[in-house]
């Protein structure tokens, strides 16, 4: 008998998944059930529980097939594979073993993951890093993530004092807001589609339904100006992280330093107490170019660079685990 049980996820599966994401060490909102099925229906889902022989749960990966590949889910920003504290370095070795010879048994060639960036952890958990080395893992991409560290001091350019000191002249307003409906519709996606033809990730239909389910931790914060909306963010909070998942503002209304004045005072008041701040990547191309107007920006008000790794393993190499400890 195996000593670790694999199984594919199913709905009746949900409680004691979101249970154990609750108790990770490293998984966020993020990997909830209601948050990872607002868009099932583009992904064929085959996430994966572990359990050892008294079905206990021991790890759990969120992922979706195509073809003979399984990714670490494609609709989440960041995946792998997600512990509980209590579980160390010897027993992930074997779970991640068991794991790449499951898929390979059940005809996967290839896992694709994208590793959760260190900032969103609650404890250590670079172990996968170790692993995919010694699983002669090919890293397929890595984004470069602009973060400002808020247990340091915080320095902010010249040129954002200057916006944030016009954003007082100018009385600019900032208001939390539950409704997303002028932010998407007025700036959001005029600007998206304008600069980069693009739509946002999530509709203005999914992100007021994961409002609804994820009230504390998806916020909205926009800046008015003699009562206009001129700029506005959408804010992602985690346990150790404030991150921007949207930033837009109006392009004739730049002189008023809506922006700065905005992120100035999410930094220094509403997010203070958290960890880190995250402006996302400013990557294009599969992450081989980096927009270079987007991260000056987010350098100048103090953000500095960690990166997130992107791998593909044969699930053949599975035996490369077996000789590790010695």
């Amino acid at each position: 008998m195996k000593k670790y049980i694999i199984k594919k996820y199913q709905s009746e599966d949900a409680g004691i998944w979101n249970e154990f994401v609750a108790n990770a060490k490293n998984a966020t909102f993020l990997f909830h059930r209601d948050f990872m099925e607002y868009h099932k229906d583009r992904f064929n889902d085959f996430s994966l529980l572990v359990f050892d022989e008294k079905q206990n749960l021991k790890a759990i990966l969120p992922a979706n097939r195509v073809g003979e590949t399984l990714f670490s889910h494609q609709g989440l920003t960041y995946g792998g594979l997600v512990f509980k504290y209590e579980v160390k370095f010897a027993e992930i070795i074997v779970v991640f073993k068991e794991i790449l010879s499951f898929l390979y048994e059940n005809a996967f060639l290839k896992l694709e993951l994208k590793n959760i960036p260190t900032i969103y952890t609650s404890f250590p958990s670079d172990e996968m890093e170790y692993l995919l080395f010694i699983l002669d893992a090919k890293k397929i991409r890595c984004d470069a993530l602009s973060v400002i560290d808020l247990n340091e001091p915080i320095y902010f350019s010249q040129i954002r004092k200057r916006g944030i000191e016009r954003g007082n002249t100018n009385k600019l307003v900032v208001k939390e807001e539950n409704e997303f409906t002028s932010f998407w519709k007025e700036l959001l996606i005029p600007n998206l589609k304008e600069k980069h033809n693009a739509k946002p990730v999530h509709s203005l239909q999914e992100i007021q339904i994961l409002h609804s389910k994820f009230s504390r931790n998806i916020r909205q914060f926009n800046v008015y100006f003699e009562n206009e909306l001129v700029a506005g963010t959408t804010v992602f909070e985690t346990k150790n992280v404030a991150h921007s998942q949207y930033i837009s503002g109006l392009s004739k209304h730049n002189h008023l330093g809506g922006l700065d004045f905005l992120y100035h005072h999410l930094i220094k008041n509403v997010f203070a107490d958290k960890k880190y701040f995250d402006f996302g990547i400013s990557n294009e191309n599969e992450g081989r170019n980096i927009n270079s107007g987007l991260i000056y920006w987010k350098e100048s008000l103090g953000a500095r660079t960690i990166v997130q790794n992107f791998y593909t393993i044969d699930t053949k190499n599975y035996s490369n685990l077996e000789n590790v400890l010695v």
